[in-house]
């Protein structure tokens, strides 16, 4: 078990950590979860021991290994299975001793130890984690050298978890996976033999794989049985109990208060007020609500609708070098309002197509049609380099407003997030996070017909991806999504693109069975059709869904334009309220008749205009069963 008692943490000056205490219980599996920047790095830096806690106390066994995931990637000559074998450092100096061990009982004892803890059939184990996060059979021969930073880092990753350490941390291990890496992650958590603590944004991860939550909070931490949703679900129902109790207590005080205030001075009172002092002192403050909203992600919509389709590709090829396409047999259509999301491991050429859609890359064969005044953004991680760190945000929208006052370039700033001095802040300032949010205001600033996005997640912590899922899904064009985010792709993507075997395809099949497909455990056609009997395939449903809302958009018109009058009305009504409440009967009789004639007339307008939305309503809700 893992005990953290009363810990405080100060880190450059600032109180991370407050008394803190948490019993984490053995074979536990845990997400810790908080804002950015609350602490959940520097808790997982004392765990294993890099810093001190200057106040209370973490014990755990005292032969208990931790295992955390290496900041630095690995390199060498090795090759991949012998970084990760060697990851069991037991394994690898009994093996190394059994090579120069003389005497037979200790031999005997070598052995004995090396069948106890399954050495022989490591290799093995090791292959199938390295297969799990995206490495065949060939690449796990090649030496690490071979290969970039990110896939270095899944070496890292795949090296801990064969270790099998008895606490495991992990610090957004998903953050160099693809989909496809991250679907197996979150299996392999789910049975890890022993505890483990994972850092995540990832919302199905943290519903899957774990089976308590950990929260920091406010420089407290909580401790929650079940996954995130649960978690959130507990956590709203703490604080509503907590703001119902802090404004008992707040009438408390104020009761008290007034009864001091007036009976202090009395000599005959003077006693019971006293008594009241000590009580009011005694109130123990009760944390009410927190209010840590994020601030919404706008995507601007078209200024100028098109036709669709927007793009069209006929037999279009496109790669890096002549003769070489990475994708071929091209044949795609992408329509005003699809949102498509591209499943496939990475290397397979999912940021190829996106960059061919975005203009970015021209095909090397076939057809490319799309309108002269198609608005495209194209968001990728790999763009935050191309932000400037010492201006600051202000500076980056000027340049796109050159022209504009002062005024509307600051308000512009403000719709994407940084208002007031936030706006002055240096980009080398900013959290990545931050920085993320910056970048897709860029991106998407003058309203595009069609948004791509290249794992928009990375750096988004979960209050800010449900933002990004709200502002997808409030936008009226077109979307393409690369994401390793399961709960991004279905609570947005209404199609799925297989890219693989050198083309895109439909995949016919939900998350859900591509899910299984990569866990190996689904006998369906590697493109996800369902046997010839189904009746109506999901894409069928998914397009009947796009249809359905195609055909509401009137009533939701409705809908929007009976919000407005009403809200017109209400404000029209209490002006003409706030003027008839004055002289003006005495001032102006006249005046005062026709403004009574026409409240009268708005009091009217307003019940048409809210018997019309509640109409409109009921018909939208009815239509949507």
């Amino acid at each position: 078990m893992l005990v953290l008692d009363d810990i405080s943490i100060r880190v450059a000056g600032r109180l991370l950590l407050d008394g803190a205490s948490a019993r984490i219980p053995d074979g536990a599996r845990v997400g810790l979860v908080g804002r950015n920047g609350i602490g959940k790095t520097t808790l997982f830096r004392a765990i294993a021991g890099e810093i001190a806690p200057e106040h209370g106390t973490m014990s755990m066994p005292s032969r208990a290994r931790i295992g955390r995931l290496a900041q630095e990637a690995p390199s060498g000559p090795e090759s991949l299975l012998e970084v990760v074998l060697a990851a069991d450092a037991e394994r690898t100096r009994l093996l190394a001793e059994a090579e120069t061990a003389h005497d037979p009982h200790r031999i005997a004892e070598i052995q004995m130890r090396l069948a106890d803890i399954g050495a022989h059939a490591a290799p093995a184990r090791a292959a199938s984690i390295l297969a799990g996060l995206g490495f065949d059979a060939v690449a796990q021969r090649r030496p690490c050298t071979d290969f970039s930073g990110g896939w270095r880092m899944r070496v890292a990753l795949a090296a801990v978890l064969f270790a099998e350490p008895d606490l495991l941390l992990l610090d957004e291990p998903t953050n160099y996976l693809d989909l496809e890496g991250t679907l197996w992650l979150t299996d392999h958590l789910a049975r890890y033999p022993r505890t483990v603590i994972v850092i995540s944004h990832d919302r199905d991860l943290l519903d899957d794989a774990v089976d308590w939550i950990l929260h920091i909070d406010a420089g407290k931490l909580a401790l929650y049985r079940g996954g995130y949703t649960s978690f959130a679900r507990q956590r709203a129902e703490r604080q509503a109990l907590n703001a119902a109790a802090a404004k008992k207590q707040e009438a408390e005080r104020k009761h008290l208060q007034a009864f001091i205030d007036r009976f202090r001075a009395k000599a005959t009172k003077a006693r019971q007020a006293q008594s009241r002092v000590k009580k009011l002192a005694k109130l123990t403050p009760v944390a009410a609500l927190a209010n840590d909203d994020v601030r919404p992600i706008v995507i601007p919509p078209p200024v100028k609708p098109l036709s669709p389709p927007i793009i069209a590709l006929d037999r279009v090829s496109v790669g890096y070098q002549p003769g070489k396409p990475v994708l071929g047999r091209l044949t795609l259509r992408i329509d005003t309002d699809d949102r498509i999301a591209l499943l496939g491991p990475n290397g397979n050429g999912k940021s190829t197509l996106a960059k061919l859609l975005a203009g970015r890359l021209a095909p090397s064969d076939g057809t490319i049609t799309r309108p002269d005044r198609i608005e495209v953004a194209y968001f990728a991680q790999h763009q935050l380099d191309e932000l400037s760190p010492a201006l600051s945000v202000y500076d980056h929208v000027r340049r796109l407003m050159p022209d504009a006052p002062e005024a509307r370039v600051r308000a512009r700033a403000g719709s994407i997030g940084f208002t007031g001095e936030r706006a002055d802040t240096p980009v080398e300032s900013l959290s990545g996070g931050e920085k993320a949010r910056l970048l897709l205001g860029l991106a998407t600033f003058a309203g595009p017909h069609l948004v791509i996005l290249d794992e928009p997640t990375n750096h988004l912590d979960i209050d800010s991806r449900a933002a990004l899922i709200e502002a997808i899904n409030d936008y009226p064009g077109a979307a393409i999504l690369v994401s390793h985010d399961q709960h991004l792709i279905e609570a947005c993507a209404d199609r799925l693109w297989l890219v693989g075997d050198g083309t895109v395809a439909p995949y016919e099949g939900d998350l859900d069975d591509y899910r299984r497909l990569v866990l190996g455990r689904d006998t369906r056609a590697r493109d996800g059709r369902e046997p010839a009997d189904t009746k109506v395939s999901r894409t069928d449903q998914r397009r009947a869904a796009a249809e359905k809302r195609e055909e509401l958009k009137p009533l939701k018109r409705r809908i929007d334009a009976a919000e407005k009058a009403v809200a017109r009305l209400t404000a029209e009504i209490a002006m003409i309220d706030a003027q008839l409440a004055s002289d003006l009967f005495q001032r102006d009789p006249a005046k005062a008749t026709a403004l009574s004639k026409s409240r009268a007339e708005a009091a009217a307008a307003l019940r048409r205009a809210e018997e019309d939305w509640l109409a409109a309503s009921e018909a939208y809700e009815e239509a949507m069963v």
